[in-house]
């Protein structure tokens, strides 16, 4: 499913680059939204998968690291747990990862990774939060799942924050592994918003065409 041939780097390399730029700009003052395509939560430092090539948010999260920021948090609401940045980040503590998504025990990739019991290593321990959810899981227990996440970047003092910006945890998406409306997305933004940092807000997942524009629209409209 994550095929290499004529263009893919180029498009990968320019698909982190618009991440960066988004970084960039949330940190002169205005929330930036970066459409990357293709997306990059599940590629590792060395290692690509689950159509991602290049980590786009875990650039996007560097590049504020690099402009002086000590603490930065990704807050991942794509449908899937986002392994490859939290491979990344797992044993450091200037990186928050957080992610709510279907529970990968339930036969949901990434399959391997994405359990609650996955925290953080060494150094990193207590800056890693993984919320899987029951397949089906709706509104309530989504933003339940948004909510504790921004309390608990916000309770470590991070300074900016990138969020993974999946929507195929929509409930018109027919493959969608989670039941989540246009309302709760809208919702979701406004919970993100209300942390009151620097943001940049990083394509993900979202499939079904018809609807991407709109649920995109849904959280950006939100986050206002």
């Amino acid at each position: 499913m994550t095929l290499v041939g004529p263009g893919t780097w180029e498009a990968a390399l320019a698909s982190a680059a618009t991440a960066a730029t988004a970084a960039r700009l949330a940190l002169a003052g205005r929330p930036a939204y970066a459409l990357s395509r293709p997306p990059g939560h599940h590629a590792t430092r060395d290692g690509f998968g689950g159509s991602c090539y290049l980590n786009n948010a875990g650039v996007a999260a560097t590049a504020m690291r690099e402009a002086g920021l000590e603490r930065v948090a990704i807050i991942d609401i794509d449908a899937h747990h986002g392994n490859g940045t939290q491979a990344i980040f797992y044993d450091r503590a200037d990186v928050f990862y957080g992610s709510v998504h279907v529970d990968p025990g339930r036969g949901w990739f990434p399959h391997f990774m994405g359990f609650a019991d996955e925290v953080g290593s060494g150094a990193g321990e207590g800056w890693n939060r993984n919320l899987p959810l029951p397949p089906g899981s709706g509104d309530d227990a989504f933003l339940a799942g948004v909510a504790e996440l921004c309390a608990q970047a916000s309770a470590l003092g991070v300074q900016a924050l990138v969020v993974s910006l999946g929507v195929d945890a929509a409930e018109l998406d027919p493959e969608s592994p989670l039941r989540v409306s246009r309302g709760g997305f809208s919702a979701a933004g406004r919970l993100l918003a209300e942390m009151g940092l620097p943001t940049a807000l990083v394509q993900e997942g979202g499939y079904h065409l018809e609807i991407l524009g709109l649920l995109v629209a849904d959280v950006l409209g939100g986050f206002g």
